[in-house]
């Protein structure tokens, strides 16, 4: 994916001591989401310990690959993941909630078709073990793009692309996952 000249794929994804797994329990983590009040803090067991989830993770909001084609397919295919049994769709990426909340409102968002929620130091994405080194590009640390299916907590799919490529993490990708 290019960025201003950089490709995400010429960046190395750390190398986690553990990376998450199916079977694993997601860890304990804050992370955030825009309202109108402001800032709103999540824990995941709120957002994930009950019900089917549909995670994906991104590099970083208003990025092209992210903007033009991973977040649309999950709009897109709502209706189709709710008809397989996700109870709700979540978008989580390195950013603060401020950027997360404004590119939720240029994407067109309501919260209840995908809810975007920030990371805003990286702690979740280091506990998953699926950090992106970015820094030699200046984007500091990012999470990779990946996606998941979790159920009651407990993830039962991982999805993590390779490089810079845009194939397993897809919506269309995790419906060909759920029965």
């Amino acid at each position: 994916m290019a960025i201003a000249g950089l490709y995400l794929s010429q960046t190395t994804p750390k190398e986690p001591s553990m990376t998450i797994k199916p079977g694993d329990r997601l860890p304990d983590a804050t992370l955030a989401t825009m309202t109108p009040e402001g800032p709103k803090p999540l824990s995941t067991g709120e957002l994930f310990g009950k019900g089917t989830t549909a995670l994906f993770a991104v590099p970083g909001a208003f990025t092209p690959t992210c903007s033009a084609r991973h977040l649309p397919g999950f709009k897109d295919k709502h209706d189709e993941l709710k008809a397989k049994g996700v109870d709700r769709i979540v978008g989580v990426s390195v950013n603060d909630p401020f950027v997360m909340g404004a590119w939720a409102e240029q994407q067109g968002l309501t919260g209840e078709d995908v809810l975007l929620v920030a990371d805003g130091n990286g702690d979740f994405t280091k506990k998953l073990g699926l950090e992106l080194d970015a820094t030699g590009f200046g984007m500091g640390h990012r999470s990779q793009r990946y996606s998941m299916l979790i159920k009651d907590g407990v993830v039962t799919e991982l999805n993590v692309e390779q490089g810079g490529e845009f194939k397993v993490s897809s919506a269309e990708h995790l419906l060909t996952q759920l029965s």
